[in-house]
């Protein structure tokens, strides 16, 4: 039987139960969380190439068919080991505005801080193709780190921005963001989420092994 609030989006039962022994108490090693901020329901959207990212990391870490939804913070979730850390992916299942509701339930259910939970969401400023990763900061005007910030009472969190580009004109802004990415811009994400995929594993081995995170 299921513990309360957690139910199965596939047919793998096991891999399901394995999420829920995460709550137990935490084994030797580091535990992080690593949220792909967007809307559900559109996953090809600019404004939700975040849960794009999320999705090749689960693929890269052998655990796409392993997601679980865990109805206490909205949200799908799936456990990978990553040496002697384990990393807890999270895909929320409310609108962005409200993403921060169930990035901080699982932030408190995991007994994580702000500090080890990343939030991976898209960038106006920075053009498709470019990545930057950062320790904390402002929002930057993204409402979904905003809603992270408030829910978690906290902007320390590490944040990957991955570039959508800016429309010329301030009035596209609302279209460009929620609408899908073009033919052309398709052919660049397969090497931009396998780079984003590979800046997040890089920095997470690194801090798990008492290394150093990047400045602000």
């Amino acid at each position: 039987m299921l513990p309360p609030g957690l139910s199965i989006s596939g047919p793998w039962m096991s891999r399901a139960m394995s999420w829920w022994c995460v709550l137990e108490p935490r084994p030797p090693g580091k535990r992080w969380l690593v949220a792909g901020l967007g809307n559900p329901g559109l996953p090809g959207t600019r404004h939700s190439v975040g849960m794009a990212v999320l999705g090749h990391l689960a693929r890269r870490l052998g655990v796409a068919e392993s997601w679980a939804r865990d109805q206490r913070c909205a949200a799908d979730l799936a456990l990978a080991p990553l040496g002697d850390a384990q990393v807890v992916l999270l895909r929320p299942r409310r609108l962005m505005n409200a993403n921060g509701r169930s990035v901080a339930r699982a932030a408190e259910l995991l007994g994580l801080t702000a500090e080890e939970v990343y939030l991976v969401h898209d960038e106006l400023d920075k053009p498709l193709g470019k990545l930057a990763l950062k320790l904390g900061g402002s929002a930057r005007g993204h409402n979904g780190v905003r809603s992270c910030i408030s829910c978690l009472n906290s902007s320390a969190m590490p944040r990957l921005r991955v570039g959508i580009g800016r429309p010329t004109h301030a009035d596209a802004v609302q279209e460009h963001v929620l609408g899908c990415f073009s033919p052309a811009e398709q052919e660049l994400l397969p090497p931009l989420l396998e780079r984003a995929t590979d800046l997040l594993l890089d920095h997470i081995r690194e801090r798990s092994q008492g290394r150093p995170g990047l400045g602000p």
